[in-house]
Order: structure tokens, then C-alpha cells, then sequence
């Protein structure tokens, strides 16, 4: 038995080191993260299959004038992300293992200072604690067509997305606040889920739909991990078309390369839906029981990316635009819908190409029953610039303006201007 062993992971080594041998050039961790290698560790640990990324932003904001109270407040949030080729590592043929590991520090800016409905700052969290917000596993058939991935997972990572609004410090640039504030697995708490994808051979159009637990974590006990089954179930699907096969490099990996990107980007539609009806905000509302009347608890969202100018000499830098309109219950929440719209520019200055220049402006209507239940006003606008300088491969700093007209469609709350700084750093 022991032999046999001895031949298993001697064959093991062996299908490893060939892979190894034509898997991609290693990444310069030395220049590309402010604690290098490791004494050649993590290049190690790459041949293997296994790549290791740390980061963390620390973000001073200050609420200028409005809002709740004038002042000046720091957040931070640090991360670690494990990514496994387990066909690498274990020869599972095309079968990818994901962690993703989270904290946040400091103050709560936007609940304390600003009162927004939308937040100014999207590492702001309820309570701080550290948790997985994904571990799950992948595995893609019909020469990589079909994924099936399952485990602990958020869906803001694929669904609604817009990369050209991820650069932005405020919340709905990410995950918008239509679906956002019905609590589904998204930062900062994921949740058990199976997730499938189809993409057309020729990767212009993709289907994707998830399945997963409908309240994510532990209301009752927010801090670390937790996993709570028997709340029903979330689900929600995604339609789109993508004609530029690759895409522009993310904002929060810091990478420096580059690929041809002009035109329409992608353009997609999705929709989401609780398997549990949900209250009526009008309390007054009741059955002939005495209880509560309750609704179908669902939405619908539309967005669309292109590309407006590329520059000649290097076409992944230009302006893309982007716009986002989202729609929820209106008999059971404080929004029904919501719209973004922005550009933003890659290179704008000589000589920073890798600089991204950003405006976006965010409308988030009052539903008919929170305006008539709460005599709230009909909308908050939130309007947001920023810049995002790249010091270097691994240091980025970011300045950002906001203001915010009509904080939480509140009457008697005043529009709020704020200013902050956000350091991002690849460790």
C-alpha cells in the first residue's frame, strides 16, 4: 500500500511539473506588490497552481457641509484571495478552487456623518469583523462553454457589473441599490449557492443564473462566518452580449496589461426573485387574519457599456461610458428604482496612462408607498468625481468628490458635499 503511494504522488509530481513547465510566464511579484516574493514563495507557489493576493485600501473621508454633522473619519479593509488550479495542483481537468477572505477597521462614515441612502464609501460595513466572503469550486465543460461553479459566493462578483464603474467609491457603482438593499449575497456577507454559465462559443453572448440561501450569514450575529439554511432561497438570471471577447484590465487589480477595446462593450439584462414574499412597508396594511400583506419580493435591471473614444496608439485607454437602471418592489421597498450613469477615462494626461479619470451621477427614487408612509421626499441624486492616480504597480491613490442632494429623502436633511482620499495597496 505504501508503494503505491510512494507511485501516486510520484506520479503526481511529475503531471504537475509538465503543466508547470507550460503554464504562462511567472508575475514580477517584486515589482508588482509592496511585499515581493516571499524569498520566492509565492513564485512557488504559482508553478503549483496557486496564486496568493493580498490588498488593502484605507480611505479618510470628510463630510464637508449637510448631512448629519460636519467631521472627518478613516475606514480600512484588507483582503486575501487564494485561487487553486486544480488541474495544475491535482490534475482535476479544468476545476478552479476560490477564496476570498475579508476585514474592515474604523469609523462609520456615511451611517455617522452623512445619512445617505446610497452610501459615500462602499468598504463602509454595519459591523466590523473579518469573514469569507467566497470558497467555493468550478468546473467548466464543452471546452470551457459551461461552468458550474458552487459553494460560498456573492453575486455582485458577476451579475450587474460595469467595469467602467468599479473604479467609484460610493456603493451603487458596484452593486446598485435596487437589489442591493434587499440583502442578497453581496459584499460584504455571501452566502451557499450554486452558480451556471453559458457562453456562446464565440464568447459574444452569455446566460448565468444562481441559485442561492435567501438570507445570507446570521442576521442576529454578524461577525465572522456563518452559514444559516431554512430562510428560503434568492435567484436571479443574467442575459448579455459581449462583443469584445476580453476586457479592459480591473481598477482594483493593478495590472499593466493591455488589450484592443472599442466600441459596444457589453449590454445585458437580468432578473431576481425571493422564493419569500416580503411585508408590505405600509404596516397598517393587513389581511383578514390581522397579518401583515405581503408581496412578490423581486426586480429587474438593464445595463450597457461602450466604449465612446480609444486612442489610437493604445485603444485599452479612451473613454467608455456606462448606464445602469435597476427596478424593485415598490409596495415593499424604500426605493423602486434606481439609475447611474458615468464616463471614464483611461490616460487622460500624458505621460499616466494608467491614471482613470471618473464622473458618475446616481438617481435613487422614492417608491410611492415610502415617500406616502414616511412623507418623504421623491429621490436622492448622488453625483460623484474622482481620480485614480497609479503611483506605481502596487500604490494607487485616489481622490474623490462627492455630493449628495437630498440625503436619504429626507426634507429636512441638507445636501451633503464630501471630499476623501483613498490609498490602495497590492502588498
Amino acid at each position: 500500500m505504501a508503494n503505491k503511494l510512494v507511485k501516486y504522488v510520484f506520479l503526481l509530481l511529475v503531471v504537475s511539473n509538465i503543466a508547470v513547465a507550460e503554464d504562462e510566464k511567472i508575475p514580477d511579484w517584486n515589482t508588482g506588490t509592496l511585499s515581493g516574493d516571499w524569498g520566492g514563495i509565492r513564485s512557488s507557489l504559482h508553478k503549483r497552481g496557486i496564486s496568493l493576493e493580498l490588498s488593502h485600501k484605507s480611505d479618510v473621508m470628510t463630510n464637508v457641509s449637510g448631512g448629519i454633522k460636519q467631521g472627518t473619519a478613516w475606514m480600512g479593509y484588507t483582503d486575501a484571495k487564494v485561487e487553486i488550479d486544480m488541474e495544475t495542483l491535482f490534475g482535476w481537468n479544468a476545476t478552479t478552487a476560490y477564496i476570498f477572505y475579508h476585514s474592515e477597521l474604523g469609523s462609520k462614515f456615511d451611517r455617522d456623518y452623512v445619512g445617505s441612502f446610497l452610501s459615500v464609501n462602499n468598504i463602509e460595513v454595519g459591523t466590523n469583523t473579518a469573514q469569507f466572503l467566497h470558497a467555493w469550486m468550478k468546473k467548466h465543460f464543452f471546452d470551457n462553454s459551461l461552468s458550474v461553479l458552487a459553494g460560498l459566493y456573492a453575486v455582485d462578483s458577476e451579475f450587474y457589473v460595469t467595469d467602467a464603474s468599479a473604479v467609484f467609491t460610493q456603493t451603487p457603482y458596484g452593486m446598485a441599490n435596487d437589489l442591493g438593499q434587499s440583502g442578497p449575497p453581496i459584499y460584504p456577507v455571501g452566502a451557499l449557492a450554486v452558480r451556471a454559465k453559458y457562453v456562446s462559443p464565440k464568447q459574444h453572448f452569455y446566460l448565468q443564473g444562481a441559485l442561492a440561501d435567501g438570507i445570507p450569514g446570521d442576521p442576529n450575529d454578524p461577525r465572522g462566518t456563518h452559514i444559516k439554511l431554512g430562510d428560503g432561497t434568492f435567484s436571479i438570471v443574467e442575459l448579455g452580449y459581449t462583443p469584445q471577447a476580453d476586457k479592459q484590465p480591473s481598477t482594483s487589480e493593478q495590472q499593466d496589461d493591455r488589450v484592443e477595446s472599442t466600441f459596444l462593450k457589453k449590454i445585458s439584462v437580468g432578473f431576481w426573485k425571493y422564493s419569500t414574499p416580503a411585508d408590505d412597508q405600509d404596516s397598517t396594511k393587513l389581511d383578514a387574519t390581522g397579518n401583515p400583506i405581503r408581496h412578490p419580493n423581486q426586480g429587474a435591471y438593464f445595463l450597457v457599456e461602450r466604449t465612446l473614444l480609444a486612442e489610437e496608439e493604445d485603444p485599452s485607454q479612451g473613454l467608455t461610458g456606462f448606464v445602469r437602471f435597476g427596478m424593485a418592489s415598490q409596495e415593499v421597498y424604500q426605493t423602486d428604482w434606481t439609475s447611474s450613469a458615468g464616463l471614464n477615462y483611461r490616460g487622460l494626461i500624458a505621460e499616466r496612462d494608467d491614471d482613470i479619470t471618473a464622473v458618475g451621477v446616481t438617481v435613487s427614487h422614492a417608491s410611492d408607498t415610502y415617500q406616502r408612509v414616511n412623507a418623504s421626499l421623491g429621490s436622492e441624486t448622488s453625483v460623484e468625481a474622482t481620480y485614480r492616480a497609479q503611483v506605481n504597480k502596487w500604490l494607487a491613490l485616489q481622490p474623490t468628490l462627492q455630493h449628495v442632494l437630498h440625503p436619504n429623502m429626507d426634507p429636512s436633511a441638507q445636501d451633503a458635499w464630501v471630499f476623501g482620499v483613498r490609498i490602495e495597496t497590492i502588498l
